[in-house]
């Protein structure tokens, strides 16, 4: 567990930091919840405010801070040297593959700007959430971030700044993929070529502005609501919620799981089996439904540049590997025998950047949304395990570590993985190929991999399937599926503590009584009917 002041502190909004004299009225409350902290309460009068996961997030937002300022001074540079069109060479090739280089330093940027978008996302998701209690709006702990919004056109959490976050997060991913270039000297002769790896101006600046937008949109809204738990914890949000009056439990639902919760509630026997996700959480559905149609459209994409190596003839537009689509020339990278179409875009350099990005966004975006959307998966799978864990000879924790989350639960660390690599792999099937000739920009062809293509869409594939598996898994036991929704796990934990146990509590007539301690419990008898402590034969049985 965190120390007193973080189970302590009645308000976790960040101007608090600035006026720490004004909690010195609140020393003998505060020292009298510290010392019962490792007691169980029924009125969930106690949380963890999650100060150390703030704290966390900050550090997050200010290396994305840094790195936003040093992209733009960067691409600023770039720009004042070298003109619009100008790159900074940063190494020189001899004797290294520059496509394996190239690749590398892209798969590197591709990192950086994961973790700068996770840690501005992580700040923008916890104040959204708050945002959403604040109006009584606030179902389940994970939310998805960028498509849900507060009340308010121009509010921070709002759907238009949620909006142009999205659009920023796509241009982030984006920009990354075309700031790594190629840049080449050419002799008088023309008889030997200087190659080196710059980075395109332009790009960079791109890429430092949308992250500093995401960070302005992630602090606006964290300020502008009061955020009662940054802990990631579903039952730290529930007791939050419960303590500060905008949740209350509902009686007769001791064994009621959250498929339930638009039914008449009252006394239950324990099932065997629990709903799934896909069952339990709407936006769910849609979510892996987005992920497969995304696999067909990879795929679509794959077939479509197939038949336009086989159908159309050259131009002055287009050009073709002179390699078919075969086993042997089949390979994770590309190569000189790999199978493609290339294209020039026409136009001045304006229109061709403009119509660049439109390429890219058009490609990249919907990848980028579906990778965000899966988040809600990762999540509320990660949430309902939490919960089951109160069923376990080590019981539930409450608190949950911000970076525990990630690498202790197998699916989130998947997801983590995932997202930089399935960028990198589009990267590898849609090539553009940004070649400098003396630090200025060229010509910009685009190149479309088709066995690249192949295999971004079988890594689509396997992703989809993996999250479908997950979302469609039935929890087994009569322990009730939350899966993170407030309202349920309010009704089903009525003892809070910092490690708790469900299970059997009360034997009753006509209705036992099941929930939670600070002990391990006994398990719940199948063969009754639960209700609650106190229950009176009012309700219909189901």
């Amino acid at each position: 567990m965190a120390d007193s002041s973080e189970l302590t502190e009645e308000n976790s909004h960040p101007s608090s930091l600035l006026t720490s004299n004004t909690l010195s009225s609140h020393q003998d409350f505060d020292s009298i919840i510290s010392d019962a902290k490792y007691t169980a309460d029924t009125t969930a009068d106690f949380y963890y405010h999650g100060l150390t996961t703030r704290r966390y997030a900050l550090v997050g937002v200010a290396c994305s801070i840094i790195f936003g300022c040093l992209f733009i001074i960067a691409g600023v540079i770039t720009f004042a040297n070298h003109g619009a069109l100008g790159v900074t060479r940063v190494f020189n090739l001899v004797n290294v593959d520059k496509g394996a280089l190239q690749g590398i330093l892209t798969l590197i940027l591709d990192l950086i700007v994961m973790l700068c978008t996770e840690s501005t996302g992580f700040v923008h998701g916890v104040s959204l959430r708050a945002a959403l209690a604040s109006e009584s709006r606030l179902r389940f702990n994970t939310n998805l971030r960028l498509l849900t919004a507060a009340r308010g056109w121009y509010n921070p959490n709002g759907a238009l700044l949620n909006g142009i976050s999205a659009v920023l997060l796509i241009t982030s991913y984006s920009s990354a993929s075309v700031v790594v270039c190629l840049d080449q000297n050419n002799s008088e002769t023309f008889q030997t070529v200087d190659e080196g790896i710059a980075i395109a101006g332009i790009p960079l600046l791109i890429l430092g502005v949308a992250l500093l937008l995401q960070v302005i949109i992630a602090l606006s809204g964290m300020w502008a609501v009061k955020i009662l738990t940054w802990s990631s914890s579903p039952f730290d949000l529930t007791a939050a919620l419960v303590h500060h009056a905008q949740l209350t439990p509902t009686t007769f639902r001791c064994m009621r799981r959250v498929s339930d919760i638009d039914t008449y509630g009252g006394p239950a026997k324990p099932p065997e089996t629990q709903p799934s996700a896909w069952h339990a959480h709407s936006s769910i559905r849609k979510v892996v439904i987005f992920l497969w149609v995304i696999v067909a459209a990879c795929a679509g994409w794959a077939v479509l540049v197939m038949y336009v190596w086989d159908r159309f003839p050259p131009s002055s537009l287009f050009a073709f590997s002179t390699y078919p689509l075969t086993l042997q020339t089949w390979s994770f990278f590309r190569s000189a025998q790999s199978n493609a179409i290339v294209y020039l875009m026409p136009g001045s350099y304006l229109e061709v950047g403009i119509l660049l990005y439109i390429n890219i966004v058009f490609l990249q975006g919907p990848l980028t949304l579906g990778l965000h959307c899966s988040e809600l998966i990762a999540n509320v799978i990660r949430d309902e395990r939490q919960w089951r864990c109160a069923t376990r000879s080590k019981g539930l924790r409450v608190a949950m570590n911000p970076l525990e989350s990630i690498f202790n639960h197998p699916i989130c660390l998947i997801l983590f993985i995932a997202k930089p690599f399935l960028h990198w792999m589009f990267g590898l099937s849609f090539g553009i190929y940004i070649s400098a000739a003396h630090e200025t920009l060229d010509f910009i062809p685009i190149a479309m991999y088709t066995a690249q293509i192949w295999n971004l869409c079988i890594a689509l594939f396997i992703f989809a399937c993996f999250f479908t598996f997950v979302a469609l898994r039935q929890p087994s036991g009569p322990q009730p599926a939350a899966y993170g929704h407030l309202q349920t796990l309010a009704d089903l934990v009525d003892e809070w503590s910092p490690v708790m146990w469900w299970g059997h509590k009360e034997d009753g007539i006509p209705y036992c009584h099941a929930g939670t301690s600070d002990h391990p419990l006994p398990d719940v008898k199948m063969n009754c009917i639960y209700a609650g402590s106190g229950a009176e034969p009012l309700v219909p049985l189901s």
